[in-house]
């Protein structure tokens, strides 16, 4: 019997030429998306000869020109990509446009040094594209409200409310004292920002430049101090968020509690063209387990500047306000401004002292006057097509707690009308109602880091501002900008003092999530060795990542830093109405305390450590000694954090 082998060979010819000329595939599922935070996976195939160049391409809107996209992620990611086979699973916040994504060969040699991101890392390149997927879709949700944030209002009895749409179609809030009787209604005012508003690139550029959509605000009234009301934002013909819920301010309450922290960002699930944090994650769960133990008791959030580090990439802001939408729905989340928020070229206060550069990305403090809403009407223009500069100074009270927030960015001197609110709120605050001042700005007026560069304003912000506040008493001067913990003994003129009263305790709390660190202060006369003492004016300092919890009441203000680490406090300092401040001398003995123990009620003081018994003051030295190797408190530098690596500069 002959056999015929022709119809084989040309059986598996076809199949060896079929496979040498199939193109790379890529597919997506779910094709629509119901809300922010919803997944897609992306899957490829038959990507020939793999390479750990080659890359995923994020790209909203769909016809994005390749260089535009939102971020990207390399195929290696996949455990199975050097099959030329993998899948991508990606949470996709809702920029009211659809996404695509698109798959790119990159090469060695094709590696532009020229074309870096903001952390010198090379760009890929997009001349080689293999596939592009479908679209995906966030469908009827595109017109959802999403971004919701609440906020103080001038009277005690308001609550505002902000939020982010697709169109500008009338939205509105509905609340009430119960989920199924939302029976007060308040319309919703819809605004937005255009590119021509933005002052430079890349926030006016095609690069940087994305529709922010429709922001709404407007006003909860006529609300019961400590009552929980339940509300939720939107309209019938376009939907309604989910039910939200928060604790109205009581003007009665004496107790005070909030969460404080700076230069956070966020985090995003791609690499972009700049920075973002990836441990604001943390921060932002341990801020939501403390608000969950709350129960019924009113808190609030305050971020004092570097809010979301979008410095131009207009949707980072979409990414942060989805990041933190779970707390702020809850609580009040309070801003100031920071300098990438604001700082552009041609700003119209620019002494020749300060250190004001293109830090806001062209930005002009456009989308954070407009995305906010504080108490108070400040304003600044800004010289350009753009609308005034909002959200700059304002104060409120809370329970026993006058807060009081300025801008470092704008004109603080004397003779200027900032200058002239902060003298009007601190010399008509009532102590008799509120006994404690709790000050909040973005650049330091203290630090130990090695941040020379702003010195000269530290210099004018003591010569021009600290005489305000040791006149006026104020109790509590926190700030961020540097990204780092840093407490203060009681201090005026660079001084230690016994009492805070006239002698402000100083925190600088930019811990929140950005890890650019700069080095502490060297010696004078050795500044190039790594050798960092520390001042007596530092009475504690680390590098770990974190947030301060502050509770008051009318006899006593306590802040309490809790490390991000381990969600467990790691240094605490108590303001007495009578002046006194406990636990502010290096000779008190470094400890990691609950995390319970400073949340509700009375904080236990370090004082209480001293008297638990003598059977307990063994392991209390055992414990002290090592809490204090790790987190080098007193006179440790902090510098070395095994947990968490960091950068040594801030560019």
């Amino acid at each position: 019997m002959i056999v015929d082998f022709s119809f084989f060979i040309l059986l598996f010819v076809t199949v060896i030429i079929s496979s040498a000329n199939a193109k790379s595939t890529l597919s997506i599922s779910p094709k629509t998306l119901n809300r922010s935070g919803d997944s897609v996976v992306i899957q490829w195939s038959n990507v020939e000869s793999p390479s750990d160049l080659d890359w995923l391409g994020i790209y909203s809107p769909p016809d994005s020109p390749h260089d535009h996209f939102i971020g990207y992620k390399f195929l290696n990611v996949s455990p199975t990509w050097k099959s030329g086979s993998g899948s991508i699973s990606l949470p996709l916040t809702n920029l009211r446009s659809n996404y695509t994504f698109r798959i790119f060969r990159w090469t060695q040699s094709e590696i532009n040094p020229k074309h870096k991101d903001h952390d010198q890392n090379p760009l890929p390149g997009t001349k080689h594209l293999l596939a592009e997927s479908e679209q995906v879709s966030f469908g009827s949700g595109v017109g959802l409200p999403e971004q919701i944030h609440l906020a103080f209002e001038d009277k005690v009895n308001r609550m505002q409310v902000t939020f982010v749409a697709g169109d500008g179609e009338e939205r509105f809030v509905r609340y009430g004292e119960g989920k199924d009787t939302l029976g007060n209604s308040a319309a919703a005012r819809g605004i937005r920002y255009e590119r021509e508003h933005m002052c430079n690139s890349p926030a006016n550029s095609t690069v940087g430049w994305r529709d922010p959509g429709w922001i709404f605000h407007t006003v909860m009234k006529n609300l019961n101090g400590g009552v929980r009301y339940y509300y939720q934002v939107g309209s019938d013909s376009k939907g309604w968020s989910e039910i939200h819920s928060f604790i109205a301010r009581d003007v009665y309450s004496e107790e005070t509690i909030a969460f404080m922290f700076g230069d956070m960002g966020c985090a995003t699930p791609y690499t972009t063209f700049i920075r973002t944090q990836d441990e604001s994650i943390s921060t932002v769960k341990w801020i939501l387990r403390d608000i969950e133990a709350l129960g019924d008791k009113p808190a609030l959030v305050s971020h004092i500047g570097d809010i979301s580090y979008a410095r131009g990439y207009s949707w980072v802001w979409d990414e942060f306000f989805a990041q933190i939408e779970p707390i702020a729905s809850k609580v009040p989340y309070h801003v100031c401004i920071g300098n990438h928020e604001y700082d552009f070229p041609t700003q119209p206060w620019k002494p020749d002292w300060a250190t004001y550069g293109n830090d806001g990305g062209g930005e002009c403090g456009v989308p954070y006057s407009l995305k906010f809403n504080m108490p108070g009407n400040s304003s600044e223009p800004t010289g350009t097509k753009a609308p005034p500069t909002r959200n700059l100074y304002y104060s409120y009270d809370m329970g026993s707690v006058h807060f009081l927030y300025i801008s470092t960015e704008t004109n603080f001197l004397k003779g200027g009308s900032q200058y002239g609110f902060i003298k009007r709120d601190l010399e008509s605050v009532n102590r008799k109602k509120t006994p404690f001042v709790v000050v909040q700005g973005h650049r330091p007026m203290y630090t130990t880091s090695n941040e020379v560069r702003d010195a000269m304003m530290r210099q004018k912000m003591v010569e021009h501002l600290e005489p305000l506040f040791v006149k006026n008493n104020v109790t509590l001067a926190l700030w961020g900008h540097v990204h780092r913990y840093e407490r203060f003994c009681p201090i005026s003129n660079n001084t230690c003092g016994k009492q805070w009263q006239g002698n402000p305790v100083h925190l600088v709390i930019g811990m929140g999530g950005q890890d650019w660190q700069p080095i502490w202060q060297p010696r004078p006369n050795h500044p190039g060795l790594p050798i960092f003492p520390q001042p007596e004016q530092s009475m504690y300092r680390t590098g770990e990542f974190g947030y301060t919890r502050l509770v008051a009441n009318k006899e006593k203000l306590t802040v309490s830093f809790v490390g991000n680490h381990d969600g467990e406090v790691h240094d605490t300092v108590e303001m007495l109405a009578s002046g006194e401040v406990v636990s502010g001398s290096k000779d008190d003995t470094t400890k990691t305390v609950p995390a319970s123990a400073t949340l509700v009620g009375k904080p236990e003081s370090n004082v209480s450590w001293y008297v638990k018994g003598a059977g307990l003051l063994v392991m209390g030295v055992l414990l002290g000694f090592i809490v204090g190797f790790f987190t080098r408190g007193k006179k440790g530098s902090s510098s070395d954090n095994s947990w968490i690596p960091v950068k040594n500069e801030e560019t």
